[in-house]
């Protein structure tokens, strides 16, 4: 089964985007990651990323009309992109949002997403292994 792990603005920074909050591991080494582990549990992960929120609504689209199972980081656009959320209340399969850091731990502006009311579910806080337990949550959702 195809998945589509989805990332908004700055997740290809990995590595050197405050390492302190976001940690060490590279964009290239998460994705080689969450593709192992979706083999794994049978799935093909397509890994995308953009700093664009278009391209990020017409991935959501796509996904919308393929009824893909979606994981999200929406990174910036989780707290104010109406766009995003909307595309995302479009899919049919289930939406894991994904963050590598815990947004209620850090600046009030953070604190709310937009897209968390229209997700199956939210994973966050867990570093770059959130997005591998993402794809646990989905091989679990898919399995009942």
């Amino acid at each position: 089964m195809r998945i589509l792990v989805l990332n908004g603005p700055n997740i290809a920074r990995l590595g050197s985007r405050e390492p302190d909050i976001y940690g060490a591991t590279t964009y290239d080494q998460l994705v080689a990651r969450i593709v192992e582990h979706g083999a794994q549990r049978g799935f093909t992960a397509d890994v995308r990323q953009t700093d664009s929120e278009a391209e990020l609504i017409g991935w959501l689209h796509e996904a919308a009309d393929d009824s893909l199972p979606v994981i999200l980081n929406p990174a910036a656009f989780t707290h104010y992109s109406y766009g995003v959320r909307d595309a995302a209340a479009q899919l049919q399969g289930p939406l894991i949002e994904v963050h590598i850091s815990n947004p209620a731990a850090r600046e009030e502006f953070r604190h709310t997403s937009v897209i968390a009311g229209v997700a199956t579910g939210t994973i966050a806080g867990f570093g770059v292994d959130s997005y591998l337990l993402a794809v646990d949550a989905l091989a679990a959702l898919v399995a009942s």
